[in-house]
């Protein structure tokens, strides 16, 4: 039987996060998205090199062919306890670039062969917090039957409900079916991972998510979900025959398997964000003269902690 991770690797883990977070910082609001996602991306890169892991890159920037550093099949760290990595120094780039809420640097590690490995699709995803019955909503039921089922799992009337839903035309038929059942539906722009951790959050009014996003973002937003608790339901959709052979490449036979929690994260994790700019679960990075402030969350399956943390950093240009 494999041992949970040390505690020690969340502290580790919060270091990669913060070090992706301020290095996106010095790009946001400048209007180009891939600056900010390659100053992420090389930042975090970076930090890993003096990490005491043997780790992999499972769910990163890309194939090798398509990204220069923290691509899938990566490996990184100075050498240590074997781990599978998730990770996406910029969930958000669009938000970042525009200085919209809720960007963020976020990476999960977790015992070896324990997240899904899938090909940068699209998935259909449904996730809600913590302490409902398992199976309350389920992927393929109808948005209101979703939004009436959880209402009363949780006691309250349909207009109590709010979901969080990508602004996209693909989810136009979702928005109308979820608001005639009476919930409420709070749209946004980009970030999905934190669309769905904010499910768990009580002060985020959201109780459910759903739509169709990224499949990589589905396993990060599942490895948070392994920390803290709640439920999630995916399935890979597919554009074209090139993402379908990438899949069957990765091991994947069934293509229209519906994955649960357990499917998408199953061993123990440790799952670390960092806010880039402000949102409804962390402030991003600010200037405070000398110093960067960053606000990240660190979590741990196996004991369930969760830990908010606050730093402050002494800033290159000040010596």
């Amino acid at each position: 039987m494999s041992q949970p991770l040390d505690r020690a690797f969340a502290l580790e883990a919060v270091r990669v996060t913060e070090a992706a977070a301020m290095a996106a910082w010095g790009q946001v609001g400048r209007g180009d998205e891939q600056a900010a996602d390659a100053a992420a991306t090389e930042a975090m890169r970076a930090a890993f090199d003096i990490l005491p892991i043997s780790g992999k890159v499972v769910i990163g920037e890309g194939e090798p062919d398509d990204a220069p550093m923290l691509y899938i099949g990566e490996t990184v760290g100075s050498g240590g306890v074997a781990v599978d990595i998730a990770l996406d120094p910029l969930e958000g780039t669009t938000l970042a670039a525009k200085k919209l809420p809720n960007a963020l640097a976020v990476m999960a590690m977790a015992e070896p062969g324990t997240l899904l490995h899938v090909p940068d699709a699209y998935m259909d995803k449904i996730a809600i917090g913590p302490g409902y019955p398992e199976g309350v909503v389920d992927l393929d039921a109808d948005p209101a039957e979703n939004v009436l089922a959880l209402a009363r799992a949780k006691g309250v009337r349909p207009g109590d409900i709010t979901a969080c839903v990508l602004d996209r035309p693909r989810h136009a038929d979702i928005i109308e079916k979820m608001r005639k059942a009476g919930a409420s539906v709070q749209l946004i722009s980009d970030g999905d991972v934190a669309g769905i951790i904010a499910t768990t959050e009580p002060a985020t009014s959201i109780d459910i998510y759903i739509g169709r996003g990224g499949a990589p973002e589905g396993v990060l937003a599942a490895a948070a979900l392994r920390c803290v608790g709640g439920q999630i339901q995916t399935r890979l959709v597919f554009r074209n025959d090139g993402e379908r052979a990438r899949t069957a490449r990765l091991g994947i036979t069934d293509l229209n398997r519906k994955y649960s929690l357990m499917d998408l994260a199953s061993g123990d994790v440790v799952f670390s964000a960092t806010g880039v700019t402000d949102g409804s679960m962390l402030r991003g990075v600010h200037r405070r003269g000398a110093y960067l402030s960053t606000e990240s969350v660190v979590m741990r399956s196996a004991t369930g902690t969760v830990r908010r943390i606050r730093a402050l950093h002494k800033c290159r240009d000040e010596g």
